[in-house]
């Protein structure tokens, strides 16, 4: 079970330094008895809790550092009436957010409740539609908001701050689902934890506790500290073979068909080779935040000669709906926050199974093409082997593409053209000449820009 303390001054203690809390929000007690529905008791149950607690009210919120990182904190207290969520609560996160948009200053919240408060019927549940506001209109100001999900993040909580931020960070064993465990049926308790939530793409990292002051520290970077430049394409790289003497040659391939065998070989670099050797570190995002997950896209931010930029790289097997999905939640999010994009394509083509088409590949593969056609920002793209087809097109930029040396883009790969020209399996290495699917052809072509070494 996660091991962070209830306290949300603890919390922030731990995370963070120079710890600035808001101006009190609570102004003038309200008129009413027992709150504003009357509950039985409710008055008296706060008073417990602030004695209990030392808190005036379940959030504490203001501007700390965060391993060198200036941002706005939103703490849950758990030990006030378990950190719900009430009218005040919406108070102080409004007034969190509202900070920031002053100050220009990323979003972080550290959720640690049960949901809406009880005892203040719809007047707390409707909070959420308060901090949904809040938390857009500091999206729509470029400022990147952060969540760690403590033990428990559920309810309403989950569901805006937690579920609605950009990152989400998990704490090992906490418990985080929209059902809290005394209303939710009987069934798989595996799907209600951040393990869970992990598996299924809408938790990007799972961080032990005393590792969280690190990992939050170098996200803030990255999200806060684009690159000024379009991003270059990267370096080509080595084949991974037994002697230099066997190294392919850097050589453009002669024949189409040669192409497709050097971009299909085993030997060839893949996409993590690529971004391990491009960025000096990096942290990598999960899922697409509708329970799919294609370990074959690997999507992130990376630091970079001291700015950040953003990837998204296929990984050489069939792009699942997920992984386009994945992508484009990755587009989006950098040019929200003006951070440049890399792509590197590598697939023989979206994946085109049934359960592909059950999950939508269509209009996965519709949402990549527009989000990387309306960004902004900057988007590099190179080729690192296999371009098939549109599942391939999705991942590239339309005017910045470059290609390595043992990469080939086509149209449709060779066997299918072949199979859909009534064609046999022998005209398969002519089919791929005639397709012109070469680097050095994409260049002539106008498709790329270069070849690179």
């Amino acid at each position: 079970m996660a091991d962070l303390p209830d306290s949300g001054r603890e919390v922030i203690g731990l995370v963070a330094s120079a710890f600035t809390e808001l101006p009190g929000t609570d102004g003038t007690p309200p008129a009413e008895v027992d709150g504003p529905i009357g509950w039985p008791g409710y008055d008296a149950a706060c008073d417990r809790a602030r004695q209990r607690t030392g808190e005036r009210e379940s959030v504490v919120a203001g501007t700390g550092v965060i391993d060198g990182t200036e941002a706005v904190l939103i703490a849950f207290d758990f030990g006030f009436l378990g950190g719900s969520i009430g009218r005040r609560t919406g108070d102080r996160i409004e007034a969190a957010f509202a900070c920031a948009r002053r100050t220009g200053l990323p979003v972080v919240s550290l959720i640690a409740t049960g949901g809406s408060r009880m005892q203040e019927g719809m007047r707390a549940l409707t909070q959420l539609q308060r901090i949904a506001r809040q938390a857009a209109l500091t999206r729509g100001e470029g400022l990147p908001q952060v969540a760690v999900l403590r033990n428990p993040t559920t309810g309403g909580g989950w569901a805006t701050l937690g579920a609605g931020a950009d990152v989400a960070l998990a704490v090992g064993g906490a418990q985080v689902g929209f059902a809290g465990s005394r209303v939710r049926p009987p069934g798989d308790a595996g799907a209600y934890t951040a393990e869970g939530q992990f598996a299924a793409g809408h938790v990007d990292q799972i961080v032990e506790p005393q590792l969280l002051r690190e990992r939050l520290g170098r996200w803030l970077r990255l999200l806060t500290a684009p690159s000024a430049e379009p991003p270059p394409p990267p370096r080509a790289l080595a084949a991974q073979v037994a002697s230099v003497a066997q190294m392919a040659s850097v050589e453009p391939p002669t024949t189409g068909w040669d192409a497709v065998l050097r971009a299909r070989s085993a030997d060839r670099p893949a996409a993590r080779s690529y971004v391990e050797d491009y960025f000096d570190w990096r942290e990598d995002i999960r899922g697409d935040r509708s329970g799919g997950v294609d370990d074959g896209v690997l999507c992130g931010f990376g630091h970079r000669d001291g700015a950040t930029v953003a990837y998204a790289a296929q990984c050489g097997t069939a792009t699942t709906p997920a992984g386009f999905r994945t992508a484009a939640r990755l587009v989006r999010l950098a040019d929200r926050l003006g951070i440049p994009v890399l792509t590197l394509v590598d697939t023989p083509g979206a994946a085109n199974d049934p359960e592909a088409e059950r999950a939508g590949a269509g209009p996965a593969i519709a949402e990549l093409f527009t989000a990387v056609a309306s960004a902004t920002v900057p988007v590099t793209t190179l080729v690192i082997g296999e371009g098939g087809s549109g599942g391939a097109l999705a991942f590239a930029a339309a005017d910045r593409m470059w290609i390595t040396p043992d990469a080939y883009f086509s149209v449709t790969s060779p066997e299918a053209a072949a199979r859909i020209l009534k064609r046999d399996a022998d005209d398969v290495p002519e089919t791929a000449d005639q397709l012109r699917l070469r680097p050095q052809d994409l260049v002539d072509l106008g498709i790329a820009r270069g070849i690179v070494d």
